[in-house]
């Protein structure tokens, strides 16, 4: 298989196309634009407090895993995820390799009282006024699949509606693509895309790199407390975690174990 980033990007841009036949551009953009945009910006907000936050992922499968959650009851993991102190979630929409549906998101951002990132493989403006009109408070944007400019334009686009967008970058080039086209939420996937590996070192070494005024949220392959412990020690600002939560037998659980432990009611 090629880079499965470009794979995902070429059904991504397919569904657009289908989209815009159904929903033409303008039509999209006044629906989103007749919303209240939340300027408070808040999947921010829940990121910036002194405690590491934890956006925690609503995933049904993955190109690296396959299937991963056969029982998939979407409200259920969201609701288990916020009455752990999730301070976000993070809920694929992306259909063909990681069975998403906006559908999903609709209902979670509808239900918790968390903000909701809407994780997809944006190429195009038009996903980004979807995004609002489902209730998603935030959007993806991978550095790898846009230019500065089409990096630019998204932040500028999701700005004007009140989402967020997290700027995903996987090396120091795509972090200073990043900066320079105003991304004040960086993420780091630690797992490299075109291998499926995952490298802690990569997400510590990249550090450095990003301002102390921006949020760094470090993405994929957190496992276990002392994973969160070594991203904590320097200075990340939130953890999205996925699998290790979709798998566990008791969500709530997983979640306080990941923060070091939960004073628990049992």
């Amino acid at each position: 298989m090629a880079d499965i980033l470009q794979t995902l990007a070429a059904g991504a841009a397919r569904r657009v196309a289908a989209a815009k036949e159904r929903v033409p551009l303008a039509k999209m953009i006044a629906r989103a634009e007749a919303l209240p945009a939340d300027t408070g910006f808040p999947f921010e907000a829940a990121l910036a407090g002194p405690e590491l936050a934890f956006i925690c992922e609503v995933k049904k499968a993955s190109p690296s895993k396959g299937l991963i959650a056969p029982v998939f009851p979407t409200l259920e993991i969201a609701g288990d995820y916020a009455a752990a102190g999730a301070a976000a979630i993070s809920c694929l929409t992306e259909p063909d390799y990681f069975l998403g549906s906006d559908d999903y998101l609709e209902e979670i951002a509808s239900a918790v009282a968390v903000p909701v990132l809407r994780k997809d493989f944006t190429v195009d403006v038009y996903q980004i006024y979807e995004a609002k009109c489902l209730g998603a408070s935030a959007v993806l944007l991978i550095a790898a699949l846009l230019d500065e400019a089409a990096l630019s334009a998204g932040i500028r686009t999701a700005d004007s509606l009140g989402l967020s967008a997290l700027v995903e970058a996987h090396d120091a080039t795509e972090i200073e693509t990043a900066l320079a086209a105003g991304a004040r939420l960086i993420g780091v996937n630690n797992r490299n895309l075109k291998t499926f590996e995952v490298d802690f070192d990569n997400a510590l070494r990249l550090r450095a790199m990003i301002p102390k005024d921006k949020l760094y949220v470090s993405e994929s392959g957190v496992k276990r407390a002392a994973d969160v412990a070594r991203l904590s020690a320097v200075g990340v600002d939130a953890v999205l975690v996925g699998e290790t939560l979709m798998r566990a037998a008791d969500r709530q659980a997983a979640l306080c174990a990941l923060k070091g432990g939960c004073h628990d009611h049992h």
